[in-house]
């Protein structure tokens, strides 16, 4: 199960399901990285390059919602703090004579039905009778609301905080820390004012459409709320995700070639929230580039349409193709799996498969080449790598992150890899 935001966890099975949640935020991290590098077409696998290098310095942490709500909402709470909403509600109490102000229907009915012959004397010994009185509340719906951000947003702080340790110096972390102080102060006094706690959905009343302050509040909430149900999905489709995540940086590793040259690139399609883990979609196949001194074309097939009776055979949901158009032997091809599994992948035994695997297709009649593969898996801690090679027929596994020093040694073996796969035969 997905741990719930905010929760320190309590024995080993929830640090684990807390360990593996911090990957998943790290790799939907990288990969929305890509919306941002799309606002720049021409640039697009530069602009996402720079960015990932950025995130191999676990010193300065990603940008998230909470990150930039510490900033654009701390003024706003602060005078929010300052003016919090009340109203005047009446209700029945026994109250002294001297001091009734008002009495409705069911108070003179009351007063009615006491022994007496005057006020004074159906007020009896206490010379109090049941009158209506206003008194100040803070339970309203804005404050519910307000509340109810307070509460989840410290959460969301408390958790973004616990996945950037090795922050704690950086100007990002001091502002959400800052901000989650105030949020837990926040939380306390609307506990002693006696203030509700909201409940999705809301339906915003006048004060949430037109008190700025409110609206801005009542606008983070939702998106926060937005961010909780997008994780659930995101939880339960982390293969999906990975995969992307995998198929980007080979596109990056490629692109990185001295003698590389982008020459077609599919169009991305970005989505606002993720559909079934996946963040965009594109045409087939993603990239394809010259290089320009080998004279070579690589295509990057990630989920091809129609992948071919090798690729349906070895599985694999992403591919390299390598053409020579200076020679007619067949286009050879390049399996890419991308496994993921809440516990670690023993990288060995996956090769040995996959080897195994590769051995079989032989035995198939294609009009492509497939003897050589790829795995890229999750790292549970440093990044790693193996390979084997025997009877022309290799395969190799890169275990690797999605941010710090493990997202830098496994994207150096990822473009190793394709160093050594491109130039292979090569005269």
């Amino acid at each position: 199960m997905r741990p719930k935001s905010g929760h320190d966890p309590q024995d080993q099975a929830e640090q684990f399901a807390h360990d593996t949640f911090k990957r998943m935020n790290e790799v939907v991290a990288r990969i929305q990285e890509l919306e941002e590098a799309l606002d720049d077409p021409e640039n697009v696998w530069i602009r996402l390059r720079e960015a990932w290098r950025r995130a191999e310095d676990e010193e300065d942490p990603r940008m998230a919602e909470i990150v930039k709500q510490a900033k654009e909402l701390t003024p706003v709470l602060k005078d929010l703090e300052g003016r919090i909403r009340r109203v005047l509600r009446r209700s029945r109490e026994l109250t002294p004579i001297d001091r009734v102000q008002e009495m409705d229907r069911a108070s003179m009915i009351w007063l009615s039905r006491q022994p007496g012959r005057n006020v004074p004397e159906r007020a009896g010994a206490s010379q109090r009778i049941l009158a209506t009185v206003r008194r100040e509340n803070f339970d309203t719906l804005e404050n519910r609301v307000v509340h109810a951000y307070v509460k989840l947003a410290d959460s969301v702080a408390r958790e973004w905080m616990r996945e950037h340790p090795k922050a704690s110096e950086s100007p990002r972390y001091k502002q959400v820390k800052d901000f989650q102080k105030r949020l837990r102060n926040m939380v306390r006094a609307f506990r002693e004012l006696g203030i509700g706690v909201a409940m999705p959905p809301v339906s915003a009343n006048y004060v949430l459409m037109d008190d700025r302050g409110y609206r801005r509040v009542f606008d983070a909430w939702k998106a926060l709320l937005k961010r909780e149900k997008a994780l659930d999905e995101l939880w339960a489709w982390q293969a999906q995700t990975w995969t992307d995540f995998a198929v980007l940086a080979i596109v990056l590793a490629l692109d990185e070639l001295n003698e590389s040259e982008l020459i077609a690139q599919s169009p991305v399609t970005w989505s606002d929230e993720a559909t079934q883990g996946r963040w965009f979609d594109q045409d087939r196949p993603l990239a394809v580039f010259w290089l320009k001194e080998t004279g070579r074309i690589v295509e990057v097939q990630a989920r091809p349409e129609t992948p071919g009776s090798l690729l349906t055979a070895a599985r694999a949901h992403v591919a390299l193709r390598i053409t020579d158009p200076k020679r007619e032997d067949f286009p050879r091809r390049v399996a890419v799996w991308t496994p993921h599994a809440m516990e670690e992948i023993p990288i060995e035994t996956a090769v040995e498969d996959c080897f195994g695997l590769l051995r079989q297709i032989q035995q198939l009649s294609a009009h492509e080449v497939l003897r050589h593969g790829l795995i890229l898996t999750p790292a549970h801690g440093a990044a790693r790598r193996h390979s084997l090679r025997e009877n022309g027929l290799q395969v190799d596994a890169i275990a690797f992150g999605a941010s710090g020093e493990c997202l830098a040694q496994g994207l150096e073996a990822v473009r190793d890899f394709a160093r050594s796969e491109i130039y292979r035969g090569a005269q």
